[in-house]
C-alpha cells in the first residue's frame, strides 16, 4: 500500500492510497470517489509527460510519497 498526492494547484491536494500495480485508470478512478469528479475528466501529468491510463503506477516510477499534478479538462 502507498499514499501518492495529487495537487490541482487551485487549493485541492489529497493523500489517495493504492497499490503499486494499480493502473492510472484505476487510480483516476480512487481521485475522482474523492472529489467528487468524473475519472474521464482528470488528466495526472508530471512535468510535461501526460500518464496514460493503461499504464501501472509502478511502471511509471510512482512510488510512496509521489506527487502527481493534476489538472481538468
Amino acid at each position: 500500500m502507498i499514499e501518492v498526492i495529487c495537487n490541482d494547484r487551485l487549493g485541492k491536494k489529497i493523500r489517495v492510497k493504492c497499490e503499486p500495480d494499480d493502473t492510472i485508470g484505476d487510480f483516476k478512478k480512487l481521485v475522482a470517489a474523492q472529489i467528487g469528479t468524473a475519472p474521464e475528466k482528470i488528466v495526472l501529468k508530471k512535468w510535461y509527460s501526460t500518464f496514460k491510463d493503461h499504464i501501472t503506477l509502478a511502471d511509471y516510477e510512482i512510488g510512496n510519497g509521489s506527487s502527481l499534478e493534476m489538472y481538468y479538462s
